[in-house]
């Protein structure tokens, strides 16, 4: 290589504008550390020196719960409908069916038979409407 500056190749990492050059170190018992521990998990930042510093700075923290049970729930609650939605899809093909396959009055007691099948699906849906605003208001409180 030659000592010009524009023919000499820069190698290795870009210096930063403003290097981290101090280093602290601090010592905590078992109770503390794990009282760190726990606060850091909740923060969500990705390392531990930027949860310091965001602490003793009095830098705001962003935390973000995951609620397990509203998670499952939901879930649930997600394959449910789905399941809601297929129950609709077979409904529309089963009157098809009774229309053009039986006579007036065997499809019309058939039908009553359907009807009676989805009345008992509508309670059973507004139970689960009522279960969901129950489930709400008990454990996913937003406003505390």
């Amino acid at each position: 290589m030659t000592t010009n500056n524009k023919t000499a190749k820069q190698v290795g990492r870009k210096p930063k504008s403003d290097p981290c050059r101090h280093r602290l170190a601090i010592n905590l018992n078992d109770a503390d550390y794990a009282a760190f521990l726990t606060l850091y998990e909740q923060s969500g930042l990705p390392d531990k020196a930027r949860f310091i510093t965001s602490c003793i700075f009095n830098r705001t923290l962003k935390v973000v719960k995951m609620d397990k049970a509203a998670m499952d729930y939901y879930m649930r609650l997600t394959t449910f409908y789905a399941q809601f939605r297929a129950i609709g899809v077979n409904y529309n093909q089963v009157t098809k069916a009774l229309k053009s396959t039986f006579t007036e009055k065997k499809a019309l007691a058939f039908l009553y038979k359907l009807e009676q099948a989805t009345r008992e699906l509508t309670q059973i849906n507004q139970k689960i409407i009522d279960l969901t605003a129950e489930f709400e208001a008990k454990y996913l409180n937003r406003n505390s």
